[in-house]
């Protein structure tokens, strides 16, 4: 699976270890060093996947993750020192698809590339099949969401998510079963991670978001997308 990959790292070093990690595996790879020059290549190049370092100068990874997905649904993959569970979820808030905390092992951030990149890209073998559940209507071949018929952006965590619930309407997805659906067994990514996914569905779903009545809350279980005559409605 040949990409095109944007590395924004301010360490030379790392940048060049990942650089030659990605074009062993088949990658077309563009290297970058602050955050307001993978903004400015994203606009020129439209990369499959955006690999961003935190702690940047310039713009910081996260500033450049809040301007990217503002304009863009790239897969974002971010790379931080900051290992505090608020800190890696400041980065899924604000858009981000994955992460990894540094140090970490370059076979592992291959692993999570090519996660990313089959979910973000449109599986050939995939029936042609679209999901509903109410007003929500999700395509897998076309990577598109759509509620009461207009378009919606999704990330691809999200949209994995939203797949997964939207394939059961109705059905109660525990928090681990879901993280199964989008990230796979990591030790890294908490169940924490699901909610910040599914507060920003809500935002892209609901009529108004404080008070969910598409995707909402089984408390002490988990989410559910709400099919056609299912009548509930818990926030």
């Amino acid at each position: 699976m040949c990409a095109h990959v944007l590395v924004a790292e301010d360490d030379v070093n790392q940048a060049d270890l990942i650089r030659r990690y990605l074009e062993h595996e088949g990658h077309f790879v563009r290297v970058v060093h602050d955050g307001r020059a993978a903004v400015e290549e994203h606009h020129r190049e439209r990369p499959d996947l955006v690999v961003l370092d935190v702690m940047m100068p310039v713009m910081s990874g996260l500033e450049a993750c809040r301007t990217l997905r503002a304009e863009s649904d790239v897969a974002v993959l971010m790379l931080t020192a900051r290992s505090t569970e608020e800190d890696l979820l400041t980065g899924l808030d604000l858009g981000a698809d994955d992460y990894v905390t540094k140090p970490y092992s370059p076979r592992e951030l291959m692993a999570r590339v090519r996660t990313l990149l089959r979910r973000s890209r449109r599986d050939p073998d995939e029936q042609d099949r679209v999901l509903r559940a109410g007003p929500v209507a999700v395509d897998p071949s076309r990577h598109a969401v759509r509620v009461d018929g207009a378009p919606v952006e999704c990330t691809p965590a999200e949209f994995q998510l939203l797949a997964a619930l939207a394939a059961q309407p109705g059905r109660v997805l525990t928090r681990a079963q879901l993280l199964e659906y989008i990230h796979g067994m990591s030790r890294f990514i908490t169940e924490r991670t699901i909610d910040v996914h599914v507060k920003n569905l809500r935002k892209k779903l609901e009529p108004n978001p404080r008070r969910p009545v598409r995707l909402v809350t089984v408390y002490g279980v988990g989410y559910k997308l709400v099919g056609t005559g299912d009548g509930s409605s818990q926030g």
